[in-house]
C-alpha cells in the first residue's frame, strides 16, 4: 500500500519550462487525498519558490526543499540543516578561487544570496529556483550560517570545479548533481537521510514509499522508496538504482505514474 509519494521536481514533475499541468495535478492530487496518500516535493528549489509553484495546495503538501537542507508543512519548518558560517565562508573562498565564472548561490534562512554583479539573465536563472533573493557585493558580510551553498554554471565545468572541493570531503556532503551543478550541504544531509526523517515523523515504511527522480543527486532518494522511479530523461546512473523507468518529464510522466500506481490500489 502507498501512502507516500515524493518526487523531484526539475528534469522529473516539472517540463521543461518548468511547470507542469496543473489541470492534471488536480485530478492526481483527489485522488492521492481519497486514498490518503502524502505528496512531498522533494527539491533543490528554496521552499518559497516551491510554495510559488504549488500556491494552491500550501496547506496540503510537504516540501523537501533547499537540498534536503528543510522539510516545511502548512508554512512551518520542521526541520532545517545548517553549515556553520565560518566553514561556509572558506568553501565559498575556494569556489571563488577555483573560478570567477560561475554563480556562486550562499543560501541562509533569510534567502539566497548571490553577488550584485551578475549578469541579468543569470540572475534570471537563479529567480527560477529561489523566490527570496539578498543580492551583496562580497559573500564576507554574510554573517549566518549557511542553509546550503549551490554553484550554477552554465559552461557545465561543475565536475572539474568538484575537484577543488576535496578538502571538505569529510566536512560536508557535496555533490554534482548535473554537469551544472553543484549543492553543498550540512555532512550527511541529502534527500535520502532528510526523507527517512520525513518517513519518521508521518510514521510511513520504506515499503509504503514511492519516489521518482532523474538526477545524480535523486540516487540516495530513490534508494529510499519501495517503488522507485527514474524518469526516461534520467542520468543512467540513477536509472540503475531505480525499480522502474517511466516517461519523460515532459510527458507529465510523474503523474501518470501516480494514476495508475494509485488504482491498483
Amino acid at each position: 500500500m502507498i501512502k507516500l509519494i515524493i518526487t523531484d521536481l526539475d528534469g522529473t514533475f516539472l517540463n521543461s519550462q518548468g511547470d507542469y499541468d496543473r489541470t492534471l495535478f488536480t485530478q492526481v492530487y483527489d485522488l492521492m487525498a481519497k486514498q490518503n496518500v502524502q505528496f512531498v516535493a522533494c527539491t533543490g528549489k528554496q521552499c518559497e519558490r516551491v510554495e510559488e509553484l504549488f500556491a494552491d495546495y500550501l496547506d496540503k503538501i510537504w516540501i523537501v526543499g533547499d537540498s534536503a537542507t528543510t522539510i516545511k508543512h502548512k508554512g512551518e519548518f520542521i526541520y532545517r540543516s545548517f553549515i556553520e558560517n565560518q566553514l561556509g565562508q572558506r568553501i565559498i573562498k575556494t569556489l571563488e578561487q577555483a573560478s570567477q565564472e560561475h554563480v556562486i548561490i550562499a543560501c541562509t534562512a533569510k534567502g539566497a544570496v548571490i553577488k550584485s554583479n551578475l549578469p541579468t539573465h543569470l540572475k534570471q536563472k537563479v529567480r527560477g529556483s529561489y523566490a527570496t533573493i539578498i543580492e551583496v557585493d562580497d559573500f564576507k558580510t554574510v554573517a549566518d550560517d549557511f542553509i546550503k551553498i549551490t554553484v550554477y554554471d552554465e559552461k557545465e565545468q561543475c565536475p572539474q570545479t568538484r575537484k577543488h572541493l576535496r578538502p571538505y570531503d569529510n566536512d560536508v556532503y557535496i555533490v554534482v548533481s548535473e554537469a551544472a551543478w553543484i549543492d553543498i550541504t550540512e555532512h550527511n544531509v541529502h534527500k535520502g537521510n532528510t526523507i527517512k526523517k520525513l518517513q519518521q515523523i508521518l510514521n510511513i515504511t520504506y515499503q509504503e514509499t514511492m519516489a521518482f527522480g532523474d538526477g545524480l543527486n535523486d540516487i540516495e532518494l530513490l534508494e529510499q522508496a519501495n517503488y522507485s522511479f527514474a524518469m526516461r530523461n534520467a542520468f543512467d546512473e540513477t536509472k540503475a538504482v531505480a525499480k522502474f523507468i517511466t516517461g519523460s518529464n515532459n510527458e507529465s510522466a510523474v503523474m501518470t505514474t501516480i494514476q495508475l500506481m494509485l488504482a491498483l490500489q
